[in-house]
């Protein structure tokens, strides 16, 4: 048995790239607290460990499957719900020399293994209220091209943080949208011109995901906390604003299949003069390659039958696989055959660099 496994170990070159690659995505996005954590995990490999073997001999695409987040998210949930306070100076950055790292987390593994083995289960719960700037600015920008009225319809909510965001106040270069009063402020920093000064009218809002969460569930918000990059305080702020507003009111998020709820959306009654969006955020390398061909394929071929009267929009922000960065692009029916690169942003809304059309 521990021939095999270390036989495993040895062949595994597509989970070590995969982790390596998902640190250094991390140091880009302004996260080197969690590039450490993550790349602790190749330490595990050569443990004796469940979740060293759970890495070594995982069926999947680490980077697709987002595995590494998955660990990670564990790993900070210990600390948020108190039950283990070791890895606060790699969390500090008071620890911060890769070995040091690998023996924290491989003490804290060792203690807590089957613990962290169930969060392989299921894939990271990545919502972020900043990223709700980018969409704004989105339909600042589609409001003069098809209308100022907005259906918008979420693929991959997780906890549908951003399908409160019409309860959002926002600060876009200086371009300002929604309540004043709102616990929630977003105000990332401004890069470049300001998106235009249009009216936006957000007439209704739901999502869909495969495990939605219930943001007014305290267990449940915690494990979606977990998942936010420990080194951004703003962020932790942002998830505390947008839990206190689930609370209030729950978000309008179903659990299904992205595919299925995007033909349910598309065949359903449209209102005159309302801009159907379909729109996602940072999830679609999570959906399997067929079904992004046959969702493509769906919303394209009822673009087709748009009219000015009832217009459709395919809003994303989404990471080129190329270039680490994250773009706004937007499409829109009827209007030209093509894609609108508006913007690249930071993962979590730090910033905005817009370039507009």
């Amino acid at each position: 048995m521990a021939d095999d496994f270390s036989q495993g170990v040895m062949d595994n070159g597509h989970i070590v790239s995969g982790i390596k690659f998902q640190a250094e995505h991390c140091r880009r996005n302004d996260a080197p607290v969690t590039a450490r954590i993550i790349e602790a995990q190749l330490a595990l490999l050569h443990g004796n460990t469940m979740c060293g073997q759970r890495i070594a001999t995982w069926p999947g695409l680490p980077l697709e499957d987002a595995m590494p987040l998955r660990l990670a998210g564990g790993f900070h949930h210990l600390l948020l719900s108190g039950d283990d306070d070791r890895l606060v100076p790699v969390y500090k950055a008071e620890v911060t020399e890769q070995p040091g790292v690998d023996a924290i987390v491989a003490a804290v593994t060792a203690d807590h293994d089957a613990r962290l083995l169930a969060w392989f289960d299921g894939p990271p719960q990545t919502n972020e209220a900043g990223r709700s700037a980018s969409f704004m600015a989105g339909l600042l920008w589609l409001s003069d091209k098809a209308g100022p009225h907005f259906e918008l319809n979420e693929l991959g909510a997780s906890a549908g943080i951003n399908t409160m965001m019409e309860r959002y106040h926002y600060d876009l270069g200086g371009i300002t949208v929604g309540p004043v009063t709102s616990p929630m402020q977003i105000k990332p920093e401004w890069r470049g011109p300001p998106p235009p000064a249009a009216d936006v009218d957000i007439v209704s809002i739901c999502g869909c995901d495969q495990a939605p969460v219930d943001l007014s569930d305290p267990d449940a918000a915690l494990r979606v906390k977990s998942y936010v990059w420990p080194e951004n305080a703003g962020r932790l702020e942002r998830m505390d604003a947008a839990i206190a507003l689930a609370v209030q009111k729950r978000p309008d998020v179903v659990q299904a299949d992205a595919l299925d709820w995007v033909m349910e959306r598309l065949s359903s009654p449209q209102d005159m003069g309302v801009v159907r969006v379909i729109n996602h955020s940072i999830v679609w390398q999570y959906i399997p390659e067929d079904r992004r061909r046959r969702i493509s394929e769906a919303i394209e071929a009822k673009g087709l039958e748009a009219s000015t009267d009832r217009p459709l929009a395919w809003m994303m922000l989404e990471t080129n696989r190329q270039t680490f960065k994250h773009e706004l692009s937007i499409k829109y029916w009827p209007g030209p055959d093509t894609w609108h690169v508006l913007a690249e942003a930071q993962a979590h809304g730090a910033w905005v660099q817009w370039s507009g059309d």
